[in-house]
């Protein structure tokens, strides 16, 4: 199921997505929470009539760089020994159709296509066969990262972390098998990144683990999963779009930030 958030005259709701095609898409709200167990409402409205929202809100949105050999290679980085992990701030994430602000302290923005796993429940110290027990689904996602910042300051807090920087969407989708899936970048429509999920060094329940070693995952949490070879520049008046199998395309215009 696709499950998306949404605002309308002025109201969030979220919605199951149904239907193909640019022009065949509505939206059959959900009558309480995703997270838990919910009914539809059978009050449909027409995609093309609401505004997408982040799928999630997420508490912290926990991502991990170098997870693709090829990527590390091509900054010239090896791969790690362990997942590195930092964080991007609630305030770094929009959704689709929403403005990436370009920072006023980079001259250097790239995109990186990554695939988002959306937390369901809460968990901690989550064993390996339990893992696919605590996600809620699957969305895309945008580490739009200041490269120059990033050199610079020896840390990712501002290049990763500023307002914007955090694409996700255009929805959720919970019924998905995550491990071999075409992830791809566009930007303005010419193909930028192109690789498959079974590329990542570190598998989806091995970050789960890991990262419930040190901290809690709360419901609408989203671990980033690294992106592969092909980031590039983006500039203002770009338009920039990530997409993935068997979820949807993710898209984002770039602004100067005013």
């Amino acid at each position: 199921m696709r499950i998306a958030r949404f605002s309308i005259d002025g109201n969030v709701a979220f919605g199951a997505v149904e239907g193909e095609g640019p022009d065949g898409l509505v939206l059959d709200i959900i009558k309480g929470i995703p997270y838990a167990e919910f009914e539809l409402s059978g009050t449909k409205v027409p995609l093309s009539k609401v505004r997408l929202l982040p799928p999630v809100l997420p508490n912290k949105v926990v991502a991990i760089g170098r997870n693709y050999a090829e990527h590390a290679a091509e900054l010239g980085n090896e791969v790690p020994d362990v997942p590195v992990a930092f964080f991007k701030p609630t305030t770094s994430v929009i959704g689709s159709g929403d403005a990436i602000e370009y920072p006023s302290f980079s001259s250097e923005l790239h995109h990186e296509a990554e695939l988002a796993v959306v937390i369901g429940r809460m968990c901690r110290e989550v064993p390996r066969e339990r893992v696919k027990d605590v996600i809620f689904g699957y969305t895309c996602a945008n580490d739009v990262t200041a490269r120059d910042a990033q050199k610079r300051e020896k840390q990712w807090a501002r290049a990763k972390g500023f307002d914007t920087s955090c694409p996700l969407g255009p929805w959720v989708e919970t019924d998905l098998d995550p491990h071999d899936l075409t992830i791809q970048a566009t930007v303005n429509g010419e193909q930028r990144q192109l690789g498959r999920t079974s590329d990542m060094i570190r598998s989806i329940e091995d970050l789960v683990v890991h990262i419930t070693e040190a901290m809690t995952l709360l419901p609408g949490d989203v671990i980033l999963t690294g992106t592969p070879a092909g980031v590039g520049p983006l500039h203002v008046g770009d338009e920039v779009a990530v997409t993935i199998e068997g979820i949807g395309t993710l898209t984002n215009k770039v602004i100067k930030r005013g």
